[in-house]
């Protein structure tokens, strides 16, 4: 098969830190090369350097043969070499509509007309979104979509291109499966049409599904690759990680003393009634589709939005927080799904994005301790395994797995009695997953704690509970031992008759 793009011999560094070395990969026509690797391995500066964020410090990259060495990422695009970032706030503009975003390219680029012709940008628009099966008002503001049909407005962009080379970076993880499907739809069209396809996930479903090729970096370095059918998908995970990964089950735990309870909770006009109980100790898994309420709970329960009926009590007392500073008085903490609009503050230090909400408590006569918060920063850094060189690096120079245990361990550096994380493990690694679930389960006691995840197998790693969330409503709790997969399953697609278990 003919490699579309070739890399060979590159290295980049930044400073004396050397981020790629002797980097060789082929990129061929009509194939999907899945590219695994943990946090701080390299992939998104590998990305960046493709892309022309980055300039490579030694090697070649050739694309249809000939050299490629873009020196914006608009030449890049031009050339025909086009990404999907991972973060979806890079691949649109907020402020413009649908229409906008999906001809803004040929609306600004080299040949554009003079004149703004509002009928034909929006022809243009529609028959861009056709292409993807893109289903969204082209007239909305991308600020009011949410983050799936952003992304998906993103990936109909980078379509609108026709590329020869299309980077997709972890492009499903805030997509629906009807979405997924959409996307793995488009995917299959690019390969039949030869285009070359850098895939890059760390989940095992995505891979399974559209891999013809695994490529594994590690410490900058390719550390496998894997194209031999069957692939060997533990093979490439072992060569990501160095080492075999422990695979032992869930020790489940059941809570003695309950510490948040909600009864006849309605956090949706149309939606049912539901209670639910969370104890010391317990580690719990909300689990269901993309839309079906999970973070209208979560924000529920720390003060973003009020319930439209029934009551919640915290360690008996009655619960019912006005705002997230109510909540979080209370010792009611969340770890938001959107880190970078929601959590981290890119231009504050590791320590600071630490401490920020807890200021005034570490703070003596009113005057911070720089000192204490760099302490636990530390303390952070080395219990979650947080890649970085100190609790004062910049949290813009972390990779995103990375950014995302800042995120936990802010959470986690003070006592709580209600832990809610709304999809904590999006854009991280498998073993950067298990870090955080190990963190949280070795510090559960004295805390109830409550995950919200659309991954199923996230779940099932992580959880003494597996909740099971549909039309805003709980409708199926499982004990995760000897749990009846077929029902939970059948819950989270809306077909259990029997109802809530």
């Amino acid at each position: 098969m003919e490699a579309m793009f070739r890399i060979a011999g590159l290295e980049k560094a930044f400073g004396p830190i050397r981020v790629l070395s002797d980097v060789d990969l082929e990129l061929r026509a009509g194939e999907v090369t899945v590219l695994m690797g943990a946090n701080g391995a390299g992939k998104s500066t590998l990305v960046k350097v493709i892309s022309g964020v980055h300039a490579r410090d030694r090697g070649t990259m050739h694309l249809s043969g000939e050299p490629f060495d873009p020196a914006s990422p608009a030449e890049a695009i031009r050339a025909g070499v086009v990404t999907v970032h991972q973060n979806i706030n890079d691949g649109v503009v907020a402020a413009l509509d649908v229409a906008t975003n999906l001809t803004m390219d040929r609306l600004t680029g080299k040949g554009a007309p003079l004149l703004f012709n509002p009928r034909r940008v929006r022809r243009e628009a529609q028959a861009v979104a056709d292409r993807l099966g893109l289903q969204v008002n082209l007239s909305a503001s991308i600020s009011e979509l949410s983050l799936a049909d952003r992304q998906m407005v993103a990936i109909a962009r980078a379509m609108a291109h026709e590329p020869k080379v299309m980077i997709l970076d972890e492009p499903t993880s805030s997509l629906s499966s009807a979405e997924a499907n959409r996307l793995f739809a488009v995917v299959e069209r690019l390969r039949e049409h030869g285009v070359a396809i850098l895939y890059i996930s760390h989940r095992m479903s995505d891979i399974r599904r559209i891999a013809d090729r695994i490529v594994a970096l590690r410490d900058g370095v390719i550390a496998g690759v894997f194209a031999n059918k069957p692939l060997d998908y533990e093979g490439a995970v072992d060569a990501m990680l160095g080492r075999a990964m422990d695979l032992s089950a869930v020790s489940v735990k059941d809570a003695t003393r309950t510490v948040f309870e909600a009864k006849d909770l309605r956090i949706a006009s149309q939606a049912r009634p539901f209670s639910l109980a969370l104890g010391d100790g317990e580690v719990v898994a909300i689990t269901g589709l993309v839309g079906v309420g999970k973070t209208a709970l979560a924000e529920t329960l720390f003060g973003v939005r009020r319930p439209l009926g029934g009551t919640m009590a915290l360690e008996g007392r009655e619960y019912r927080p006005r705002s997230p500073a109510d909540a979080i008085e209370e010792g009611v903490f969340l770890v938001a799904k959107d880190r970078a609009e929601s959590g981290i503050v890119a231009d504050f230090n590791l320590y600071k994005n630490v401490s920020l909400p807890f200021l005034r408590r570490l703070a003596r006569l009113g005057v911070s301790q720089p000192r204490a918060e760099r302490a636990i920063a530390r303390r952070q850094i080395e219990e979650l395994g947080i890649v970085c060189r100190g609790e004062r690096d910049r949290m813009q120079t972390l990779s995103g797995g990375n950014q995302q245990k800042v995120m936990v361990a802010r959470w986690t550096a003070q006592p709580s009695s209600l832990l809610i994380l709304d999809e904590p493990f999006q854009g991280v690694d498998i073993a950067a997953r298990r870090d955080i679930a190990a963190k949280l389960r070795a510090g559960a006691a004295g805390r109830a704690t409550l995950l919200f995840l659309t991954e199923l197998d996230e779940a099932l790693e992580t959880a003494d509970r597996v909740l099971v969330m549909s039309e805003h409503t709980i409708v199926g709790e499982h004990r995760n031992a000897g749990l009846d997969m077929d029902r939970l399953l059948a819950q989270v697609a809306g077909e259990d008759i029997r109802g809530a278990a």
